[in-house]
């Protein structure tokens, strides 16, 4: 009982030296801080959504002198986002080919050509189309336009089939008293689909993203934290003086990794915080568990860190290490992208990653308010894995370092 109590005093004491050696160099300091900020700044802001679009210059071509093609045109003007700018910039075209033109020379990010048969068409009841012409060298922004563009022109299609359908409820009521009590949305649409969301408000995209991004900084800063600080001891030669101090090898790994998970929960608190006053992201589960699977995700990297730590000799190469194992980790594991999207051989790469584990049981607490039962198989498998890791890291760490 004294020797574990002894471990355990000496690694806090090694784990203190290790902070306030890291607090004294203000250069470390600082990025330490600045990181975390710049990740959650750049994924907030660099990535479009509907919201995030504005004054989208959108070329229209408007050929129709009817007035079903000036209300289109109309609406495109009047759209606007929820803070009150204009999504679109109209910019008049004469036909098709110069919306192209103006797409290729990017004065536009696409356009809508509408024919000049369309009122005709639709005066004869016969299917009258508008064009849909995107920018395809960004395929993101391209998409959102899209599905924009494809709002309003559904919208008001529907508007008229609903006056079309309200008139031939007139002229048939004589005959069907009770086609005349019909509704004529209810005749166009006789299905509906209603959202039951699990929890309030629209999703968007850095709800899904942010959990992701705390696990990341988590694991990156574990990871490389630990690799970093033995392989730089090493270079300096107090290595040798801590390896000669009446301290265990294992107090030595301890108090390295105690240093570090302080850290790594620090910059996980801060992307947290950033999300919540930045990009207004809610917590809808417990702060317990959150806080828990951050600990969790500390004990799982902990040791591929020990084990780089081990096997590097310099900080080059524990750097070299690191960015080989954390690269693929980052776009594999769903933090950016959905997991689902990836290809199928992806998808089998990324369950054996553990970054993907830490990622999804934080989104099921915070996004979800998922409780501990919904994420007990990503607990478990974070347990396994810091088992496993650790009984290959610590042995290895203590044969190397004796060498």
């Amino acid at each position: 009982m004294k020797y574990i109590i002894r471990i355990f005093i000496d690694s806090l004491r090694m784990a203190r030296k290790d902070l306030l050696d890291f607090s004294r160099d203000r250069m470390q300091l600082v990025f330490f801080l600045i990181m975390p900020v710049f990740m959650m700044i750049m994924t907030g802001f660099i990535f479009p959504t509907e919201n995030s679009l504005k004054n989208i210059p959108l070329g229209v071509a408007n050929q129709d002198t009817g007035q079903v093609s000036a209300t289109v045109t109309q609406v495109l003007t009047d759209m606007k986002t929820s803070s009150g700018d204009h999504i679109f910039t109209i910019k008049t075209c004469t036909d098709a080919n110069a919306i192209k033109d103006a797409i290729k020379a990017q004065k536009i990010n696409g356009g809508v050509y509408i024919a000049s048969d369309f009122s005709q068409m639709i005066q004869q009841n016969q299917p009258a189309s508008v064009s849909i012409i995107p920018d395809q060298s960004n395929p993101q922004i391209s998409q959102i336009l899209t599905q924009l563009l494809q709002q309003v022109i559904a919208g008001t299609s529907a508007g008229l089939a609903q006056a079309k359908v309200g008139e031939i409820i007139k002229l048939t009521a004589t005959v069907s008293p009770q086609l005349a009590q019909a509704n004529p949305s209810a005749i166009i649409q006789p299905i509906q689909s209603t959202i039951d969301s699990l929890i309030p408000g629209k999703p968007n995209y850095f709800q899904f993203v942010a959990p992701g991004i705390m696990a990341m900084i988590v694991m990156m800063s574990v990871m490389t934290g630990l690799a970093v600080s033995v392989s730089r001891e090493r270079e300096a030669g107090t290595l040798d003086g801590l390896l000669i101090a009446p301290v265990s090898r294992l107090s030595i790994i301890l108090g390295k990794a105690f240093s570090q998970t302080v850290r790594g929960m620090i910059q996980g608190m801060i992307v947290l915080l950033l999300a919540i006053l930045m990009f207004g992201v809610h917590v809808y589960g417990s702060w317990l568990i959150m806080i828990v699977l951050l600990f969790l995700g500390v004990f799982a990297f902990m040791g591929i860190g020990i084990l780089v730590s081990a096997v590097a000799s310099a900080q080059e190469s524990a750097m070299t290490i690191m960015m080989t194992l954390q690269f693929p980790m980052m776009f594999l594991s769903g933090v950016f992208f959905p997991i689902q999207q990836m290809p199928q051989v992806m998808q089998y790469i990324s369950k054996i990653i553990p970054l993907t584990y830490e990622a999804a049981a934080l989104r099921k607490v915070i996004v979800l308010g998922a409780g501990l039962g919904s994420v007990w198989i990503e607990v478990l498998i974070l347990s396994i894995f810091g088992v496993v890791m650790l009984a290959i890291a610590v042995p290895t760490f203590r044969r190397v370092i004796t060498k």
